[in-house]
């Protein structure tokens, strides 16, 4: 189990005044936030907030229009040049994102290979391991997310609930030094959340900076060391969830709350 625990030194985020607009319409307005190596960090606010796409400027899978991420102080998707970011070429690019793992809402798992195949696919593509030490890794992984029984099945033939377990699993394989969560619970039937939520709890107390796009509040209120809000592509309160959740002092993060939690 300690092999998932990465060291307390590393996982870094640093976002500075990052902006990120499509078509003209700004929906990143100048975010700053630090999450420190180990933090569990929930990102809270209404849809179309930039909570999303915030998430994604970390791993790169958005570029930026201005300000910077670095990861452990490594830009992940750019380099400095002269002062100014210069985008690196795709392999790069990949290379420096195995740093952050991301699962998605939708799982994206590969439909055509087995719970096992999906999860060796990064390391073997990435020489990171052989065939043999990627198997041992994969199957370790599919016991830590409670699946060691499932490991030659295909996503078709497991739950939502299972399906996503495995993309946790996958996502653990290159061993990230952050990890993040898309809305991680927002596909699954009500009575499938639970199981996922339950590994993310185990990964919080294992010390993986982890960073959580979620509606689950009762789950952010238990889990996260902090609490993000952001409306319209602004932070506009963080905190403690005892503060942001129970005592909001922004009457935007009041008034969604309000309608949240009824």
């Amino acid at each position: 189990m300690s092999t998932l625990a990465p060291a307390a030194t590393r996982g870094l985020v640093e976002i500075h005044n990052v902006h990120k607009s499509y078509s003209g319409f700004e929906v990143l307005k100048g975010i700053d936030l630090t999450v420190a190596p180990g933090e569990v960090v929930a990102l809270l606010g209404p849809s179309g907030s930039g909570k999303s796409t915030l998430l994604r400027t970390i791993n790169h899978l958005e570029s930026v229009d201005s300000g910077s991420v670095t990861v452990d102080g490594e830009l992940i998707g750019y380099e400095l040049r002269g002062g100014k970011l210069h985008e690196l070429r795709e392999r790069e690019i990949l290379q420096r994102r195995t740093q952050v793992g991301i699962v998605f809402q939708n799982f994206n798992l590969f439909p055509h290979l087995t719970a096992l195949e999906n999860i060796t696919e990064a390391p073997l593509a990435l020489k990171r391991l052989g065939k043999a030490d990627a198997r041992e890794l994969a199957l370790g992984l599919l016991d830590r997310v409670g699946l060691a029984d499932k490991a030659d099945a295909y996503p078709r033939q497991l739950s939502g609930g299972q399906q996503q377990r495995v993309a946790i699993a996958r996502a653990l394989a290159l061993k990230p030094k952050v990890l993040l969560f898309d809305e991680p619970t927002s596909a699954l039937d009500p009575e499938l959340v639970g199981e996922v939520l339950d590994v993310i709890r185990d990964l919080a107390q294992l010390g993986t900076t982890l960073i959580i796009v979620t509606h689950e509040i009762g789950f952010a209120r238990e889990v996260a060391d902090r609490v993000v809000f952001l409306d319209h592509g602004r932070v506009v309160e963080e905190g403690t969830p005892e503060q942001v959740l129970t005592r909001p002092q922004n009457p935007r993060t009041q008034e969604f709350l309000a309608k949240v939690l009824g």
